[in-house]
């Protein structure tokens, strides 16, 4: 069994942040599961781009209003608590905390491992 507490991610190299968001990085690869599971913060007026390229990403938002838009065709979709979308298909897409700070519980499949950093296009790299 893992038992986790926020309280004890914050501060550490597992809360990883830069302009406009912070991801509290609950679960991760070292974990063993497969799977990473995050806490992940988007500052009110915040539009990040994004692409993940090697990985598949299901937010489900818990609290804030935004918005997502996938870029290749300019659907826009609304966010508030309740609503989950899920980057099957590797989608270039924009991130919008329109009323509040957008707060999304946040799974990656593969397991992030905690290291990675956003590249130019907004992804993370493959693994190893």
């Amino acid at each position: 069994m893992i038992v986790k507490h926020l309280k004890d991610i914050l501060g550490t190299k597992a809360h990883a942040a830069g302009e406009g968001w912070e991801s509290r990085r609950i679960l991760l690869a070292a974990d063993g599961l497969g799977y990473s599971l995050h806490d992940t913060l988007v500052s009110e007026g915040a539009a990040l781009e994004l692409e993940y390229k090697n990985h598949v990403e299901t937010n489900y938002c818990i609290a804030g209003e935004g918005e997502v838009e996938e870029v290749s065709t300019g659907r826009v979709w609304p966010l508030a608590a309740g609503s989950v979308y899920v980057l099957n298909a590797h989608e270039r897409h924009i991130l919008r905390a329109l009323k509040g700070d957008l707060r999304l519980v946040c799974v990656f499949t593969p397991a992030l491992t905690g290291e990675e950093v956003h590249d130019e296009s907004g992804s993370y790299a493959a693994e190893g």
